[in-house]
């Protein structure tokens, strides 16, 4: 195919691009475009504009922080103060063992209720029970010995000792004649010097025996002496108090309750070591106690009292008791218990309020709030006794104290009168409750003045 003939195809393939331009013959930008391009120019102007403008006009409304006021309906009149503390019991009893052993039995559970005396555990006993019989043995025999001695000799013991006093005197009176007789024959020479020797020998050897037969007839009918039952008499209490010693041992394999309480802990399980003399926190070794219980009639409030509010409590003064976990249930309280010296490190003085109509909805370590009484007079009917709200809603101004209000996006401010210290801050009259009180704004906050609650667009 020729060269020209292909060049005239190819030039029949190319796309025209200028039947579709919107350019005018001379390569000018179409009017329509324009408008375009100016108004897009134009709205980002105006956003720019309104945005820079939005924030020089907002730099002036402050930021703040509000919380909402909540009236204290009350019947309870003269509150001088109002702490917070935890219950505790009044005595906490960690039950221990006298012995060490292992634990064979345990009788409770955590929450129980003892009664003085009832059995909580029961230790292995094997060798406690041996010890004391080999002790009851040693003293049933030293009764018999002082028993003896106190008793004396028997009479057939006495009529036994006559009788070998009285032969023995025969036998003697036997030799006399003998040695007599011996004597008269070596004088004549019929018998030789050594039978006389002989006579008079045994002679003195029965004259011997009758001297002690005698003395131990008497021995016989006077009986021991008074030293020998005295000792005696020691030796018996000695056994009795080793007895008693082991008895006590065996005795203290079986653990009661000391007080009527509720169990509040469990230490011991059996199979365990209970020692008497030390403990180990490691897992499986011995352990120190078995079970706590308290009683839970005889409860208390603890609380730890800033020393510059310490001024309006005394000694049996009275209060109010509330938990956290009931409300709407009052308890009387007394205080029972001021600490005798401060804590340095919190600049407070332990005080403790003993409640004195307890029942089964408080526990031990609950939180609880005593509203603390400056006389007993109270109220008949229950009526809001003011509002509290945060200690740093409250603020001075021109010698009055003074709370700002956020509502409709401006800061209105309110006169109050500051009646008591709550645990959550100030009691205050002056406002009805639930308004929304500012609580964090800069110190020139003016009344209307428009502001900006944080955390909200």
């Amino acid at each position: 195919m020729p060269i020209d003939i292909k060049h005239q195809d190819l030039q029949s393939l190319r796309i025209d691009r200028s039947a579709k331009s919107g350019k005018t013959g001379g390569g000018e930008t179409p009017v329509w475009a324009k408008r375009y391009i100016i108004i897009g120019i134009s709205v980002v102007v105006v956003l720019s504009l309104s945005a820079l403008l939005y924030r020089l006009f907002a730099s002036d409304v402050p930021e703040v922080e509000v919380a909402r006021a909540v009236a204290e309906n009350s019947d309870i009149g003269g509150i001088v103060l109002s702490a917070s503390g935890y219950i505790v019991a009044h005595h906490k009893i960690n039950v221990n063992s006298k012995v060490t052993g292992r634990v064979a039995w345990i009788g409770v559970e955590k929450g129980d209720k003892v009664k003085e005396g009832q059995i909580l555990v029961r230790l292995e006993n094997q060798e406690f029970l041996a010890q004391y019989q080999q002790a009851k043995g040693a003293v049933e025999s030293t009764r018999a010995r002082l028993s003896q001695l106190e008793h004396g000799s028997r009479p057939e013991e006495v009529q036994q000792a006559q009788h070998n006093l009285d032969e023995a005197r025969a036998t003697l009176a036997n030799d006399r004649l003998t040695l007599s007789r011996t004597k008269d024959l070596v004088a004549q020479g019929v018998f030789s010097r050594q039978a006389l020797d002989d006579a008079t020998a045994k002679f003195e050897s029965s004259q011997q025996r009758v001297h002690s037969l005698e003395q131990g007839y008497q021995l016989s009918k006077i009986g021991p002496r008074q030293e020998e039952i005295d000792r005696a008499h020691g030796d018996l209490a000695e056994a009795q108090g080793r007895a008693d010693f082991a008895k006590a041992q065996l005795d203290a394999t079986i653990i009661r309750a000391p007080v009527n309480g509720t169990i509040l802990e469990r230490t011991a399980e059996k199979g365990e070591l209970i020692t008497a003399q030390f403990a180990s926190s490691a897992e499986g070794g011995p352990q120190g106690s078995v079970v706590s219980l308290a009683d839970l009639t005889d409860l208390q409030v603890e609380l730890d009292i800033a020393q510059d509010d310490f001024s309006k409590l005394s000694r049996n003064q009275k209060g109010v008791v509330t938990v956290d976990a009931f409300p709407d249930r009052k308890y009387d309280g007394v205080i029972a218990e001021i600490s005798p010296e401060a804590n340095r490190q919190k600049a407070t003085v332990q005080v403790k309020v003993q409640i004195q109509n307890p029942d089964e909805y408080l526990r031990p370590e609950m939180n609880a709030t005593v509203k603390f009484l400056a006389n007993e007079v109270k109220t008949t009917n229950s009526q809001p006794s003011g509002v509290v709200v945060p200690t740093t809603a409250v603020r001075d101004h021109n010698g009055k104290k003074v709370v700002f209000l956020a509502f409709n996006g401006k800061a209105l401010m309110r006169d109050v009168q500051v009646k008591s210290q709550r645990s959550g801050g100030l009691l205050v009259q002056g406002l009805n409750g639930g308004e929304s009180v500012i609580t964090t704004a800069p110190q020139d906050l003016k009344d209307g003045q428009k502001i900006k609650i944080k955390g909200q667009s």
